[in-house]
């Protein structure tokens, strides 16, 4: 007989799963460890190569954003680099197609980008107040932005991570 109940799993009944998409996460000046801490739970959640932990963004070991990572910082891969715009360029001439996450001029909707035939994304996230530096997004091939429908231009780096993140996941 079927159980028919519709219960709550635990996490020894999630098998996950061996995969990792072909897309890195960089990461300039996220300083708020709870927001890293998130963005290293998202990468786990939907299978992120690795992050990029650049310039000022706060990196492990950090009590708070251990935290918030709830050990994913722990197996997720990451590294940091001091110089993004020298990392970009090595990402480039490895075939990564480079993606900033912004609200620009030159900015598409991030649901209308078909990322399934770029191969290789590297997505670029901001600091929390001052976003995508200006000499990142001199070097990226595009530029996504979320479109909001509230009085705010803006959301939480974590949370505007994820749903790319998704967006993106949903054509790799």
């Amino acid at each position: 007989m079927t159980d028919k109940k519709n219960r709550q799993l635990t996490h020894t009944d999630h098998h996950a799963g061996d995969g990792r998409l072909p897309l890195i996460l960089l990461l300039d000046g996220v300083s708020d460890p709870t927001n890293v801490g998130g963005i290293f739970r998202i990468a786990d959640a939907l299978g992120v190569e690795r992050l990029l932990l650049c310039g000022h963004t706060v990196v492990p070991p950090n009590r708070r954003l251990t935290r918030t990572a709830r050990t994913t910082d722990k197996v997720v891969a990451y590294d940091y680099c001091a110089d993004p715009e020298a990392e970009l360029m090595r990402l480039r001439e490895q075939g990564y197609h480079l993606i900033a996450l912004e609200l620009t001029q030159h900015s598409v909707d991030l649901k209308t980008v078909d990322y399934g035939t770029w191969g290789k994304i590297c997505l670029i996230l901001g600091a929390e107040q001052a976003g995508v530096s200006s000499r990142l997004l001199e070097i990226v091939d595009q530029t996504v932005h979320i479109p909001m429908q509230g009085l705010n231009s803006s959301m939480n780096v974590a949370t505007a991570c994820a749903i790319a993140v998704h967006e993106i996941a949903r054509h790799l």
